[in-house]
């Protein structure tokens, strides 16, 4: 476990690192990047106003020219994708692993997502339910693992039913609080962020271990995210637009990652090393 002075560096490094607290200047390229994007989208507009023929329909030409740009790029980036996923195998000892639950008022499936995470293969060293001011029935549900509720601020001993689970309770503060107060009960080698409404296919965890172990300048990493909705012709139609739209997003993410130009990584199910 860090000292408690941790909190006040990971407070001072995140003021220091937010660009929304401490906002980097802007060089002039990407000002004048800027304006150039403006020009043109103005004087594409003038265009339907101005013009005649193929040039009214400018602003729609040039959005499908540009789409189309975005999707051969991103084609092309892919393209290794076609041979499956890479298989690591881990060599020597293996990292350690904790997974952070930040759950506010989830108790109608937070059990779920713990027997799935105590049920991966190469299961977790650390399950950490950072309860983010719960007023539900989160308590009870937590319980019946044999958890024994800790005061406010503080974090339980570990289950009986099982001994890699603990509960650190919170006040609410939103789930990035949540997330910043949990790690720093977290002294293993990788962290992994989860929503308390994510479910883990069996192998998730240990393909996150061996992806880490494999690579030893891997910081962040994250796995591919599909929707679940209710069973009603209207949840699976939901559903499907949903996963269409996740899918595309997380192939989109891999190609502007190989030009390391990834902005972000899924949050509800992300990894990081300690």
């Amino acid at each position: 476990m860090l000292h408690p002075s941790a909190a006040d560096r990971l407070a001072q490094s995140f003021a220091m690192q937010s660009p929304r607290l401490n906002p980097r200047r802007i060089g002039w390229p990407s000002r004048a990047i800027s304006v150039l994007v403006y020009a043109a989208f103005v004087a594409l507009v003038a265009m339907a106003f101005l013009r005649q023929g193929l040039l009214v329909w400018s602003v729609g030409i040039a959005y499908i020219l540009y789409d189309t740009a975005l999707l051969i790029f991103t084609a092309r980036q892919i393209w290794p994708l076609r041979q499956g996923a890479r298989v690591h195998a881990i060599e020597g000892a293996a990292p350690t692993l904790a997974v952070i639950v930040a759950a506010h008022n989830e108790a109608a499936v937070i059990d779920v997502t713990i027997d799935r995470l105590a049920a991966q293969g190469g299961a977790p060293d650390l399950i950490l339910i950072a309860d983010d001011g719960s007023d539900d029935a989160t308590a009870v549900t937590l319980a019946r693992f044999g958890l024994a509720q800790p005061a406010v601020g503080e974090i339980s001993p570990p289950a009986q039913a099982l001994p890699s689970l603990r509960w650190l309770r919170l006040s609410h503060g939103g789930k990035a609080r949540a997330l910043n107060a949990a790690i720093l009960h977290v002294d293993q080698d990788i962290v992994i962020t989860v929503d308390a409404d994510t479910l883990l296919e069996p192998g998730a965890v240990a393909a996150m271990r061996a992806a880490f172990a494999a690579e030893p300048e891997l910081v962040a990493a994250t796995g591919v995210i599909r929707p679940m909705c209710g069973p009603s012709l209207s949840g699976r139609l939901f559903e499907w637009f949903q996963a269409y739209e996740y899918v595309r997003n997380f192939l989109s993410r891999y190609a502007w990652e190989r030009l390391n130009g990834l902005l972000l990584v899924s949050g509800a199910f992300a990894a990081f090393r300690t």
